[in-house]
């Protein structure tokens, strides 16, 4: 028996007690039209659209797809509302539990159905990630020659998890979070259409807002939510889900932030406090405060690089790449398991030794500039590859650092209104006692001295 997502039992068990599926499974999109978010690759001539049959005519065939995307956004609907709406023959695997024995059975099953009736076949295979490379290879003659036409579901990133080939042979489609309006419409229709709970329920703004918070941009979850505060409500005779319902259906207390206003500022701003103070332990709390509230991962990160060169600098010259190592990781994995890199930056810059001197040096450097002491450069460091410069003396005189002792040659660098002028005054914390030996002998140095 072929697999499929849905089994026969389970659509028929549906059909005659709906209200027996989660409200996840009854609000499922039944069309692509019903699909929230992800418009941009849903629109007319989109491959899938092509997938379906819309705009399928002429000599150019549908292309295979690998949807790219964190968990809870819709790679596993699409291709439920692909296998519904398409006249083509539709195989679903996991790469959990599918090998390459199953792969070549989909594949053999394929080309009879299309030499036998020409049915087309559209495989797809979700976690596509959790193959090998031996596996992946597998799908590769069945892509290339379109025996089969190809859903590929991941969580990772294609560059790194899918052969080349693969990649080259199908049209990759990267999904956008879900945002808090696709969210709210989403429980909206779930609230009143009749699959859904027909209007048997309010939704007070409070609990609709915390809800979102819940969520953390996974429809999933939201619906999973909202349908375990709609049967406390039920359960209480009420007709209004409100903040306390959701907070004793779900056990999760409501967090005062607010993603757009004061809370926002307030709460990255004490973060940020925290790690200047040193203080990791109230500065893993505001941390956490912010991935509760569903704070954008990426503005965490992006404060935690600022910090790095702001408070720590060269204190600690391996904070900046680890909070940019952070930032990284943090944008390929997201929600829930970038809450560990943020840990583990938050908890380096916070107990790395601390120095604002790039801060102030950057800071005083700038306002002489401002104030108009640019000046001009000095003829000996003025560039002088060009026919014409040694005429007019630019680059004459100039010192190769490299031909002398040291590596530093005693000459001018600094225009005249500033000639002299000392901007960086490093510390002695941490690592920058290196740098505050070091930085008044090459002064002296480039001064002539010894």
């Amino acid at each position: 028996m072929e697999p499929d997502l849905f089994t026969a039992a389970a659509e028929d068990r549906q059909e005659k007690d709906p209200a027996s599926s989660p409200l996840a499974v009854r609000m499922r999109p039944r069309t692509l039209d019903e699909v929230v978010g992800q418009q941009h690759l849903l629109k007319p001539g989109a491959p899938l659209r092509r997938l379906v049959g819309e705009g399928a005519g002429g000599p150019a065939g549908a292309s295979s797809v690998i949807l790219w995307g964190p968990p809870g956004i819709g790679k596993t609907t699409l291709a439920y509302v692909v296998s519904q709406a398409t006249q083509k023959r539709f195989v679903e695997l996991s790469a959990i539990t599918a090998g390459v024995k199953e792969v070549r059975a989909v594949i053999e099953g394929a080309r009879r159905a299309a030499g036998g009736y020409g049915k087309e076949t559209v495989l797809f295979l979700d976690e596509i990630h959790r193959f090998s490379k031996a596996q992946q290879d597998s799908l590769l003659p069945a892509v290339e020659n379109r025996w089969v036409t190809l859903i590929a579901a991941t969580t990772e990133n294609p560059y790194f998890s899918i052969i080349s080939p693969l990649l080259s042979r199908s049209i990759l489609l990267t999904l956008e979070p879900l945002t808090d309006d696709d969210l709210s419409a989403l429980m909206e229709r779930a609230l009143t259409e009749e699959r859904g709970l027909g209007g048997a329920l309010t939704l007070a703004a409070d609990a609709r807002a915390h809800l979102l918070r819940i969520a953390g941009g996974d429809a999933r979850r939201a619906l999973t939510a909202l349908e375990a505060g709609a049967g406390s409500a039920l359960a209480q005779g009420e007709a209004e889900i409100t903040l306390r319902t959701v907070e004793e259906a779900v056990d999760r207390a409501a967090v005062s932030y607010d993603r757009d206003g004061d809370q926002h500022y307030d709460v990255a701003s004490a973060l940020i406090k925290s790690i200047r103070g040193s203080d990791v332990d109230a500065a893993l709390h505001y941390l956490a405060r912010m991935i509760d509230a569903g704070e954008d991962p990426r503005f965490i990160a992006r404060r935690l690089m600022i910090s790095a060169s702001e408070d720590i600098g060269l204190a600690d010259p391996a904070a900046l790449p680890i909070a940019v190592a952070a930032a990284q990781a943090v944008a390929m994995i997201g929600f829930p398991e970038a809450a560990l890199t943020l840990s583990h930056a938050t908890i380096a810059l916070a107990l790395a030794p601390k120095s604002n001197t790039a801060t102030t040096a950057i800071g005083a450097a700038l306002a002489d500039v401002r104030a108009g002491l640019a000046g001009t450069v000095p003829p000996h460091l003025r560039d002088g590859h060009y026919k014409g410069a040694a005429k007019l003396g630019h680059a004459q005189g100039y010192v190769y650092p490299h031909d002398v002792p040291g590596a530093i040659a005693a000459q001018q660098y600094a225009p005249d209104g500033i000639h002299g002028r000392q901007y960086y005054e490093p510390t002695r914390y941490g690592a920058e006692a290196r740098y505050a030996d070091v930085v008044e002998k090459v002064r002296e140095r480039l001064r002539g001295g010894p």
